[in-house]
């Protein structure tokens, strides 16, 4: 495998939202237009808008979501990534964000496509399932592995997709994907080391945030 590409530290500046969100918000440049796909109750909408003056639109499954969203005046509609991203033009955005959400999409190639069709970069975080500690999990207790990031158990999860770090950079270089950025995040949520070979993000990293672009 090659090297990981060079990345900034991330945020490390105490606030309330997620350290990944942090990283995301630091790869949008300011004044830009986002699509944020699975947007939940807003978190990364609210932050992008506060802090890089974007123009700030998402996307949420769920009806609570979208109405809480809306509530806080956030400009959001309901939607499934694996059905409606076909319906949105080209270049339609400059960055289109799936925050750990990959996993629980039926097509997952197919959305990233889409992503890079309608936005001119991705950017994708998900929880890597070839961490130390769920190898531990399967290896020794022989059970699906419950931890913070993949908090349900194997009967109830809408995680239907698990990858590793390295499943998701071949699955880039399959598709001819450029890595512009990327950054693997410990278990307390700090960077794992700058340029280290995939194999070491696989094994340490907990979560990644990756900046794509079409090749």
């Amino acid at each position: 495998m090659t090297k990981a590409p060079e990345l900034s530290r991330a945020n490390e500046s105490p606030g309330a939202a997620r350290v990944d969100l942090l990283l995301i918000s630091e790869m949008v440049e300011p004044n830009s237009r986002v699509l944020d796909i699975g947007c939940g109750e807003g978190e990364l909408l609210k932050l992008l808008a506060e802090t890089r003056n974007v123009d700030a639109r998402g996307m949420e499954l769920s009806q609570r979501g979208v109405n809480n969203c809306v509530a806080k005046g956030l400009s959001v509609i309901q939607g499934d990534a694996d059905i409606d991203l076909v319906d949105y033009p080209a270049d339609a955005f400059d960055y289109v964000i799936l925050s750990q959400t990959l996993q629980a999409t039926r097509q997952p190639r197919v959305v990233l496509e889409n992503m890079l069709r309608i936005g001119r970069r991705a950017i994708v975080s998900f929880p890597n399932f070839g961490h130390w500690r769920i190898r531990t999990q399967l290896g020794f207790k022989g059970r699906m592995p419950v931890t913070e990031n993949l908090s349900y158990a194997w009967y109830n999860t809408p995680n239907i997709h698990f990858c590793t770090i390295r499943d998701f950079v071949s699955l880039t270089q399959e598709l001819s994907i450029v890595i512009e950025r990327a950054v693997a995040l410990d278990t307390i949520g700090a960077p794992v080391r700058v340029n280290a070979p995939w194999w070491v993000w696989n094994l340490f990293g907990e979560q990644a945030v990756f900046l794509l672009r079409r090749g």
